[in-house]
């Protein structure tokens, strides 16, 4: 993990879907397991979603 991410999760707003403009860290551990469960997008939002939901799922938001 990049700490260089850890910001990245409070700063970046989802670009598209139910949840288009809240922050990622702000998006709820449903729609993170929805996106574990069914594929994470290609790419570096891909990528920061699935260190959220592995922040949400283990109960490590202090870090953010």
């Amino acid at each position: 993990m990049n700490p260089e991410d850890l910001i990245k999760l409070v700063n970046q707003r989802m670009p598209y879907g139910k949840y288009q403009g809240r922050l990622l860290a702000d998006l709820p551990g449903h729609y993170l397991g929805w996106f574990a469960r069914e594929g994470f997008p290609k790419g570096e939002l891909g990528r920061l979603l699935a260190l959220m939901h592995e922040i949400d799922h283990n109960g490590l938001g202090e870090l953010l």
